[in-house]
C-alpha cells in the first residue's frame, strides 16, 4: 500500500471528466493507479474523475499514514473556482465551516471542529509547503490566498499534522500551485477568460514547459468586479513564476516568486432589520482594504538514494496590509459633518510583515526485523517582525487613501517580533502487512515580544507598551495507526498534541491603565483524537467516516475584577479554561453507472459529506457565564451533497450546502443587538449549479449559478472591521468561462 513519491509534486486525477479521453469520459477505473516517471518527478494518477482523494502514506518527504487527510484535485472540481467559492471546492471534506462574507474570494475563511474561520487562522496555511500567513505564531491570519485557477491541488491534514507543521489546532491546509512539471513539451500557453454577474471579469493566462533540464511555469491573473452588495468593488492582480533546474537526475533546484495585490471596497455590516429589508444595501462607502503580498522561495531536492530524499526550503513573506474607513457601529451613520461640511475623518490601520523561514526535511526507508520502515525528520528556523500602525487620523475623502490628515498621527506604533526553532521526527513502523504504527515527536522553542507606543497620556506624552516578552519551549507527542482491512480500505487512528501560541493581541496591553496582562500567560494547548474507516470499493465507491475529539486547554480571555479596598477595578488577560469539541465526520461518493455498467459514455456520481459537532466550554471555565455554553462559530450540523451527471465531455453538477445555527459569542446570546454585532447566526441552505463541456482536448467551457434560489443568509457578525454588524452572503450570481491550451 505504500506509495513513495520521488517528486516535487503529485497530480491525482489525470482522467478528469473527459480530460484525457473525452469520448469516454466515464470509462476509467479509479482503483487502478497510473504512474508516469519523468527524470525526477513521479506523477501519480488514479484515473479518477473525483475531485477528492485520500493522501497516500508518503508524499515527498511527508508522512500522511494514520492521519485524517484529504486531497482536492482542482482540475476535477465542478464549481466556481474563479472567486474561490470554498463551499464548492471543499464540499467533500466534511466539517469545513466557511465564512462567506467576501464575494471576491480574496479573503478565505475556513475552520473545522468548532474553531474560528477568521481568515483561516486556526489552520497552518501554506503554499507549496511554506507559510503564507501574516505571522504563523503571533498573528496567523491568511490575508493572502492563491487564485484557484493556479492551484493544482489542496492538501488538508487534521490532527496529527501538528507534529510535522506546528500550530494550529485545526491542522494544515497546503495550496500546491501548478509548476509545469506535468507539461510534456517545451512550451504551452494556457488561458481562461471569465465573465459573470456584477461585472465580474477574470483573465488567467499562463505559460509553461518542460525540457531535459528545465521545467517552468508562470501566470498572471487579473480579476475585478462590483460585488453583489453596494459599495463592494474590488480588483486583484497576481503574478507568479517558477523555474526548476535539474542539475542531475537526482538533484534539482527550484526558484519561485509570487506577487499579489488586492484592493476591495468594504460595504460594512448591517443591523438585522436592515438585512431583512435589503441585504444588498450598504451604509459605508468610504471603507477600503488593500493587501500586497510578496513571497520568494528557493527549494532544493536531492534524491540521495532510491530510498532517501532530502528537501530544503528557504522562503520569505513580505506583506503589507492597509485599511481605511469609518468603523463606528453600523447604527451610527457616516454623514457629512454640518460644522465642517465634510465627512468625518476616517481611521487608518496598517501592518507590515517581514518573515523569513528555513525548513529542511529528510525521509528514508530502512529495514528492521525483515520489514521495510520509513523515517522522516526535519528542522525549522523562523524569524518574523510585524510593524503595526493603528488608529491613525485619516482624511475626510472617499477613495482609498492612506494619507494622514494634517496634524494627524497614529495612536499606536508597535513592533511585534517572533522567533521559532523546531525539530520533529516521525516513523512508520510496518508491524505486519496490515498493521502500521506511526509515532512522532516535535520540539518547539518560541519567543514573542512587543514594544512601542499604545497611545498617548493626557499630557500628550507617549504611553508605552509594558515590557512583554515570552520565551518557552516544549515537546509535542503523537501516535497514529493503520489497519488495512482489505487492499483498498483501512481503519486509521491518531492522537496528537497541539498548541496555539500567545497571539500578538495578547502581548499588547490596551492603553487603559486598568487592563493588565497576566505575567504567567501560557500558550493554549490540547490534543486531537481521530478514529475512522476509509477506502474504496472497487471502482464505484469511496468513503471516509470517523469520530473525533478536540481538547482545547488554556484558552485566552479577559476576566474583570471589582475594586477591593485600595485595589482599583481592573481587567486581566489570562488563561480562562478549556473547551471540548467532539463529533462525527463522514464522506461517501458513489458512481452507480460504474457499479453496474463498465466503459459507459454516461456517468453519474452522487456524493455527500456530513459532520455533527458538539463543541462546549468546560463547566470549570473561570468565567461562569460561559461555562457549559456552546463554542461560538461552531455549527452543530454541516451537510454538503450533490449529483454530477454527464455524457462524454459534458457534465452537470448540482450541490446543496447546509450549515446549522451558530452563536456569535461565547455567552450564546439569543437576543439580537441593535447594532447587529451579537445574536445567533441562523441556519441556512444554499444550492449551486455548475456545468462544463470539454469541446476538444484543448478547449473547455464552464458555467455556473451560485445560490440558485437567491437565498438571503449571513455567516458572521463582525464586532469591528470589515463590519461591524451582519455581513450578508451573496445572492444569486452566475459566471461563464472559456479555457484553452495551445
Amino acid at each position: 500500500m505504500k506509495t513513495t513519491l520521488v517528486a516535487t509534486g503529485i497530480l491525482l486525477g489525470l482522467g478528469a471528466f473527459g480530460q484525457n479521453t473525452p469520448d469516454k469520459s466515464f470509462a476509467d477505473d479509479s482503483t487502478a493507479p497510473k504512474t508516469r516517471y519523468l527524470s525526477e518527478i513521479t506523477v501519480v494518477g488514479r484515473g479518477s474523475r473525483s475531485d477528492y482523494q485520500a493522501l497516500p502514506e508518503v508524499v515527498g518527504t511527508n508522512i500522511y499514514a494514520g492521519k485524517k487527510s484529504a486531497l482536492i484535485v482542482l482540475d476535477n472540481v465542478q464549481g466556481n473556482v474563479v472567486t474561490n467559492t470554498m463551499r464548492q471546492v471543499l464540499a467533500k471534506v466534511p466539517g469545513i465551516h466557511v465564512w462567506e462574507s467576501d464575494p471576491s474570494g480574496i479573503q478565505i475563511g475556513i475552520a473545522a471542529r468548532g474553531l474560528s474561520p477568521n481568515r483561516s487562522w486556526e489552520f497552518n496555511v501554506r503554499q507549496n509547503g511554506y507559510d503564507i500567513a501574516a505571522d504563523p505564531f503571533g498573528y496567523p491570519e491568511a490575508y493572502y490566498n492563491p487564485q484557484l485557477q493556479a492551484v493544482q491541488r489542496i492538501e488538508v491534514v487534521r490532527g496529527q499534522g501538528a507534529l510535522q507543521y506546528g500550530p494550529q489546532f485545526g491542522g494544515m491546509v497546503n495550496y500546491i500551485l501548478r509548476n509545469g512539471s506535468e507539461i510534456s513539451k517545451p512550451f504551452e500557453f494556457e488561458t481562461q477568460q471569465t465573465v459573470g454577474s456584477n461585472r465580474l471579469f477574470n483573465s488567467y493566462n499562463a505559460i509553461g514547459g518542460n525540457t531535459a533540464k528545465v521545467n517552468y511555469y508562470a501566470f498572471f491573473d487579473h480579476r475585478n468586479g462590483d460585488g453583489w452588495r453596494q459599495n463592494s468593488r474590488y480588483y486583484t492582480n497576481a503574478g507568479f513564476g517558477t523555474v526548476t533546474y535539474r542539475f542531475t537526475p537526482k538533484f534539482s533546484l527550484s526558484a519561485e516568486l509570487m506577487r499579489s495585490n488586492i484592493r476591495s471596497q468594504q460595504p460594512g455590516g448591517l443591523t438585522d432589520l436592515q438585512f431583512e429589508q435589503n441585504a444588498q444595501q450598504s451604509l459605508r462607502s468610504r471603507n477600503w482594504f488593500d493587501v500586497t503580498w510578496t513571497m520568494p522561495a528557493l527549494t532544493a531536492n536531492w534524491q540521495i538514494n532510491p530510498g532517501t530524499r532530502w528537501t530544503t526550503k528557504v522562503s520569505a513573506t513580505i506583506g503589507d496590509r492597509n485599511s481605511v474607513g469609518f468603523t463606528r457601529a453600523i447604527n451610527i451613520a457616516d454623514t457629512i459633518n454640518k460644522s465642517t461640511m465634510q465627512y468625518n475623518n476616517r481611521v487608518l490601520n496598517g501592518d507590515f510583515y517581514r518573515n523569513y523561514v528555513l525548513e529542511s526535511r529528510i525521509i528514508t526507508d530502512y529495514k528492521l526485523a525483515g520489514r521495510n520502515h520509513t523515517f522522516s525528520g526535519g528542522i525549522r528556523a523562523y524569524t518574523g517582525n510585524t510593524h503595526r500602525l493603528a488608529e491613525g487620523r485619516g482624511t475626510t475623502g472617499t477613495d482609498y487613501d492612506m494619507s494622514l490628515a494634517p496634524g494627524g498621527r497614529y495612536d499606536r506604533d508597535i513592533n511585534f517580533g517572533s522567533q521559532n526553532l523546531a525539530a520533529y521526527v516521525e516513523n512508520v513502523f510496518r508491524i505486519s502487512d496490515r498493521i502500521l504504527l506511526i509515532p512522532g515527536l516535535r520540539y518547539e522553542w518560541l519567543r514573542g515580544n512587543a514594544s512601542g507606543r499604545i497611545g498617548y497620556k493626557t499630557n500628550g506624552q507617549d504611553s508605552l507598551l509594558q515590557d512583554v516578552t515570552r520565551s518557552r519551549s516544549f515537546l509535542l507527542a503523537g501516535i497514529g495507526a493503520e489497519f488495512h482491512v482489505t487492499k483498498t480500505t483501512e481503519v486509521y487512528a491518531s492522537f496528537a498534541q497541539a498548541y496555539r501560541p500567545i497571539q500578538f493581541a495578547n502581548l499588547q496591553a490596551p492603553a487603559a491603565t486598568t487592563d493588565i496582562i497576566d505575567q504567567d500567560l501560557k500558550d493554549s494547548k490540547g490534543y486531537n483524537i481521530d478514529l475512522g474507516y476509509r477506502g474504496k470499493l472497487k471502482s464505484y465507491l469511496q468513503f471516509d467516516v470517523s469520530g473525533f475529539l478536540l481538547q482545547y486547554d488554556n484558552r485566552v480571555g479577559t476576566r474583570t475584577f471589582a475594586a477591593t479596598g485600595s485595589t482599583p477595578a481592573y481587567r486581566l488577560v489570562t488563561n480562562l479554561g478549556s473547551s471540548t469539541s467532539k463529533g462525527f465526520e463522514g464522506f461517501v461518493e458513489f458512481n452507480p453507472v460504474r457499479a453496474f455498467r463498465r466503459n459507459s459514455n454516461w456517468g453519474l456520481i452522487v456524493f455527500g459529506s456530513y459532520s455533527y459537532l458538539d463543541a462546549r466550554y468546560s463547566s470549570s471555565f473561570k468565567d461562569s457565564i460561559i461555562a457549559g455554553k456552546r463554542v461560538e462559530n461552531a455549527p452543530q450540523d454541516i451537510f454538503r451533497g450533490g449529483i454530477s451527471a454527464g455524457y462524454k465531455g459534458f457534465l452537470l453538477t448540482g450541490q446543496i450546502s447546509h450549515t446549522g445555527l451558530t452563536f456569535s459569542d461565547a455567552t450564546n446570546t439569543t437576543a439580537i443587538a441593535a447594532n447587529g454585532q451579537s445574536g445567533p447566526i441562523p441556519a441556512y441552505t444554499i444550492t449551486d449549479l455548475s456545468a462544463s463541456f470539454k469541446a476538444t482536448r484543448s478547449l473547455t467551457l464552464k458555467a455556473g449559478i451560485n445560490n440558485l434560489f437567491d437565498k438571503r443568509y449571513f455567516t458572521r457578525r463582525a464586532g469591528g472591521y470589515p463590519g461591524p454588524g451582519v455581513l450578508p452572503g451573496d445572492g444569486r450570481t452566475a459566471f461563464v468561462s472559456v479555457g484553452a491550451r495551445f
